[in-house]
């Protein structure tokens, strides 16, 4: 049988279970493709595609699970789903932190304190050195007393009116306060050093202190002369801080002054206020590194550790000379 076209027209296949021929959900058998729209995908002769009828391309189904991946019902692609939680990020700052809780004294609390130890220093003066001899403890007490009196004052305005010495004072205590200190105190005596032999070289032999004029010429025990060293230099540097860079520092703030006016007011009020008037300019110089480190630290305790280590080499001449090591004055 024939048609118009030239050649046999093909049998149909054959109905029934596929055998080795195609199968009828196949793709047909290489040969004229019947007629019909043609299939969607690439151009004849590209490369081959998922035909229409048959089972997908590797890939994910629209249907079908979510691939590894983005999902067609999930995000599309990096960042977060308009329906989604927002991904994890960054903590947001949140609010600010509570400014420190402010204290109701201010320099009144200072000049009380300075006042006690005034009064305290001519009291002492009267006790303890009204006699024909006075000997090392004596002279020890009249040392310390008036300094820790003051400093208690300090303390008590901070407990009646404030929040306590650790917080109106600044007296918390880390790591970095400590290393700030420690660098402050002995980076400070390549300041203070220079400074005090310039001093020596104006003044000549009447270059003293007022500790040095005070326990000129007496002797003492090992253990009489140890005490007045750790007055020297534990107690007083302790006491000063928290009436200057303490007390007078914070009743400045309380004003309105920036921590640079505080550190110059500071400066000059503890140059000044040991009376030593010959020594005013190089105490002004010994105050500088304590200063600093208030500023830098923010806070009491590296002053503290910076003063004492000042203190640390006069303590320890003053040490031998109590005890007969090296000549007194």
């Amino acid at each position: 049988m024939t048609g118009p076209i030239d050649g046999p027209v093909p049998p149909p296949a054959p109905v029934g279970p596929p055998g080795a021929g195609p199968a009828p959900w196949a793709p047909p058998a290489a040969g004229p493709v019947p007629p019909g729209p043609p299939p969607a995908g690439p151009a004849q002769g590209s490369a081959p595609g998922p035909a229409p009828w048959g089972p997908p391309a590797a890939g994910p189904a629209p249907w079908g699970p979510p691939a590894p991946g983005a999902a067609p019902w999930g995000p599309s692609g990096p960042g977060p789903a308009p329906w989604g939680p927002p991904p994890p990020g960054p903590p947001s700052a949140g609010p600010p932190a509570p400014a420190p809780p402010r204290h109701r004294w201010g320099l009144g609390a200072f000049v009380v304190a300075e006042l006690v130890f005034l009064l305290a220093s001519f009291g002492a003066g009267a006790l303890f050195l009204t006699g024909d001899s006075v000997d090392a403890g004596q002279l020890a007490l009249t040392l310390a007393v008036p300094t820790v009196l003051a400093a208690l004052v300090a303390v008590l305005f901070t407990v009646l009116r404030g929040n306590g010495p650790v917080t109106d004072l600044r007296l918390r205590a880390g790591w970095r306060d400590v290393g700030l200190g420690v660098a402050f105190g002995f980076g400070g005596l390549f300041l203070t050093l220079p400074a005090a032999a310039v001093y020596v070289s104006i003044v000549g032999e009447e270059a003293s202190s007022a500790v040095g004029d005070v326990f000129s010429g007496v002797s003492a025990d090992p253990l009489t002369a140890l005490a007045i060293v750790a007055i020297v230099v534990l107690v007083a540097p302790l006491c000063e801080e928290v009436l200057y860079r303490g007390l007078l520092w914070g009743g400045l703030e309380k004003l309105g002054a920036g921590r640079w006016v505080a550190f110059a007011v500071t400066t000059v009020v503890f140059a000044l206020a040991h009376f030593e008037w010959p020594r005013a300019v190089l105490l002004l110089v010994v105050a500088l590194p304590l200063g600093l480190a208030r500023v830098c630290s923010g806070g009491l305790v590296a002053p503290i550790i910076a003063h004492q280590i000042n203190n640390l080499l006069p303590g320890i001449g003053l040490y031998l000379v109590l005890t007969g090591a090296l000549p007194g004055a």
